[in-house]
């Protein structure tokens, strides 16, 4: 009932856990105030909540004044998690519990961004189709067999929905006052954020390393995407040059102009991202990180490791878990 025209006041709790996005809080909360603006009454009620009720760090920094501290034994009609880093530091067997217990008091549940693990570590996710940020897809995939995982934008499977990052958070608001307060209503909402309210749910994540490559030079998108695709097993450049139909020195003269990088220069640096996010985000040993991002050995990754950011991976692992 969630999505159907209602004149009737939805109420919305929001879970904020440590290291949050603030832009995918944004995304969630903001239209909400928008859509009660434009239809000038209350039709949207929320609580933004922290498990102790105290100010939640975001990720950038910024502390976030709550209401006050989650009850579970509240109803609400929507509850929603927002996460982002280090899940599994925040998301204690308390916490688990907690979701466990609200959901069953909650009309739909939802994650967003990283809260979609929060979800699935809670086994609301078992047996359901779900996503969450397009960093995380495969890892995500890979951690919960049980979930349907998806590339979506944001997912909607019975009473339970995930998103990925702040875009699609806001893609799956502006779905909701649509639903709830019809189209006029939701492009109003679109409107106040200068936002082309196009986007289904089964748009697939964009890449965010592509950005607008895609509509400038497609050879270099095509030729980022296989590098995306193969992070494991790095291509040789010839065989990406190959695969798009050019030669390897055009492909070199189109990374130069396009992304002020050789094409060898902008693999290794996606494998290193990806790299550091295993480190930071994970508990992956170094030699399945090593596996993972393509290097024959762990000294191989610490090198490389070190030359882009200027310490050891180990290093790296040690300051994300102080």
């Amino acid at each position: 009932m969630t999505f159907h025209p209602s004149d009737q006041g939805l109420s919305a709790t929001i879970l904020v856990l440590p290291e949050a996005s603030l832009m995918s809080l944004a995304a969630t909360l903001d239209p909400m105030r928008a859509a009660n603006r434009i239809a000038g009454g209350p039709a949207y009620r929320w609580q933004v909540v922290s498990m102790d009720g105290q100010p939640v760090a975001t990720s950038c920094g910024l502390a976030v004044q709550v209401d006050g501290a989650f009850v579970p034994q509240r109803e609400c009609d929507l509850l929603i998690v927002v996460a982002a880093f280090s899940i599994a530091r925040h998301v204690t067997p308390r916490v688990i519990s907690a979701l466990r217990l609200a959901a069953r008091r909650a009309g739909m549940v939802g994650g967003v961004e990283a809260g979609s693990w929060v979800l699935a570590m809670a086994g609301l996710l078992d047996g359901r189709e779900a996503t969450t940020h397009w960093e995380d897809l495969e890892e995500f995939a890979a951690r919960f067999p049980q979930v349907r995982v998806k590339p979506d934008r944001w997912v909607v499977d019975g009473p339970v929905f995930t998103t990925g990052g702040a875009a699609p958070a806001l893609d799956f608001m502006l779905a909701l006052i649509r639903g709830r307060q019809g189209i006029g209503a939701a492009l109003n909402v679109a409107s106040l954020y200068v936002y082309d309210e196009v986007r289904l749910h089964s748009d697939a994540q964009p890449l965010v390393s592509l950005g607008r490559l895609g509509r400038l030079e497609g050879r270099v998108a095509r030729a980022i995407r296989l590098m995306e695709e193969h992070l494991e097993t790095p291509l040789a450049i010839s065989a990406i040059a190959r695969r798009i139909g050019c030669s390897t020195r055009t492909l070199e003269g189109l990374f130069r102009e396009t992304v002020q990088s050789s094409p060898g220069a902008y693999y290794l640096s996606l494998r290193l991202q990806l790299a550091r996010r295993l480190v930071v985000d994970t508990d992956l040993s170094m030699a399945e990180t090593a596996v993972r991002t393509g290097f024959s050995s762990i000294a191989a990754l610490s090198r490389a490791f070190r030359r882009q950011f200027g310490h050891p991976p180990s290093a790296a692992r040690a300051r994300s878990q102080t």
